[in-house]
């Protein structure tokens, strides 16, 4: 992945290369300074918040085990990925944390989905649960991530011709049961997964059941606002569309807008689906040279805020934060260079963000939108706490 990116470092079983390797180490809760020299008054800072965080999740979780919602395990499963991830957890795994991670496994079914069957979402809930198994480090719990990881690569959508990406949206994963295809959200969910479990296939026949990575990589583009790699009628090269990405071919959640100059009406690119976008090139092991990445995050940079998901407002802002820090960690991205030239430590204002966000209880919620659960705390909160986890380590 690169000059910066081709050396490969060994973390546990898995060899990686560097920026995955050093999300792995966040998302697994393993410890090591990756950029540059440590503001330890700042790391402090975070922990302190962290812990705050931590607890607030410890109160508010259901006597049976889930948060928020029992009809969807993933809630709970981001909690348990939030809690894994702290810089500070101590070795034993606490009675509450055992707790989430049996009402996970309540819910296995014998194709290896991870869901309750008549709330639907099989795929979203599958890989985010694979996500808090993985996370634990507990080997008991490695038969049930290969069983989902099986059924999670068999969710890859082939329409068309069978074998072949002659269709837009070939290739992508969706959540299992809202429309007939792929989304770019589930499918960076489905590729974080199917890639952190891959270790646990790599010596056995299940590595043949893998997914179609140059499948992925043209749905990802296929969303993307770039004309030299998407050639679909509605790609905008307009520069305030141009490089970002949309929710799947044919559709933005940011609606259309039309082009500044070439004045056709364009779908919308917007910031958490293009975190979101970026986040699902790193997966596939795309360098952070390829043309691509490097368009998805000048639009990115064009467009830094924290202010609000750009082109969205408020909704999903806490979801932007969360995508930011994990894409911008996995390519070992230091500082954002803005079009004005400025020089932005985009860990430091995402932290200081976070903390100042923060309840008096402890907690999160996205108090100007409810749009996509934002106004549940424990799925904000975990957001806010997972992205703190990379900036304590990464920082």
């Amino acid at each position: 992945m690169g000059t910066n990116l081709s050396k490969t470092i060994l973390t546990g079983k898995i060899i990686m290369k560097k920026p995955l390797a050093i999300l792995f180490t966040v998302l697994m809760g393993v410890a090591f300074s990756v950029m540059g020299q440590t503001d330890i008054s700042f790391q402090n800072e975070l922990q302190r918040s962290i812990d705050r965080g931590i607890e607030s999740l410890k109160k508010s979780q259901d006597p049976k085990g889930f948060w928020t919602n029992a009809d969807h395990p993933a809630v709970t499963a981001l909690v348990l990925v939030a809690y894994h991830g702290n810089p500070k957890k101590t070795k034993e795994t606490p009675e509450w944390v055992e707790k989430g991670h049996s009402f996970i496994l309540k819910h296995v079914q014998p194709n290896g989905s991870i869901y309750v069957p008549d709330k639907g979402l099989a795929n979203y809930n599958t890989a985010l649960c694979m996500m808090a198994m993985l996370a634990s480090k507990e080997a008991k719990y490695n038969p049930a991530i290969i069983k989902a990881r099986k059924y999670l690569v068999g969710q890859q959508w082939d329409l068309g011709v069978k074998g072949e990406t002659d269709h837009p949206l070939d290739g992508g994963v969706g959540y299992g049961n809202r429309y007939p295809h792929g989304d770019l959200n589930n499918t960076l969910i489905a590729l974080e997964a199917i890639y952190y479990s891959r270790h646990l296939v790599k010596d056995s026949p299940d590595a043949k059941n893998d997914l179609n990575w140059k499948a992925a990589i043209s749905f990802i583009q296929n969303c993307q606002n770039l004309k030299s790699h998407n050639k679909q009628p509605w790609v905008s090269e307009d520069p305030e569309h141009k490089g970002g990405m949309i929710y799947f071919p044919g559709k933005s959640q940011a609606g259309e807008a039309k082009g500044s100059k070439s004045g056709r009406t364009a779908l919308r690119s917007y910031g958490s689906i293009s975190y979101a976008g970026m986040l699902s090139y790193a997966y596939a092991n795309l360098d952070k040279a390829d043309p691509r990445v490097k368009a998805v995050q000048k639009w990115l940079n064009s467009n830094y805020t924290l202010e609000e998901n750009p082109g969205m407002g408020a909704q999903g802002l806490f979801y932007y934060y969360f995508l930011m820090t994990k894409a911008l960690t996995v390519y070992g991205t230091d500082k954002l260079t803005l079009p004005n030239g400025k020089k932005v430590d985009w860990r430091k204002e995402v932290g200081l963000k976070l903390m100042g966000a923060q309840g008096q209880d402890g907690s999160w919620i996205n108090k100007d939108s409810s749009r996509w659960w934002e106004n549940e705390k424990a799925l904000v909160s975990a957001y806010s706490i997972i992205a703190l986890n990379y900036l304590h380590r990464g920082q």
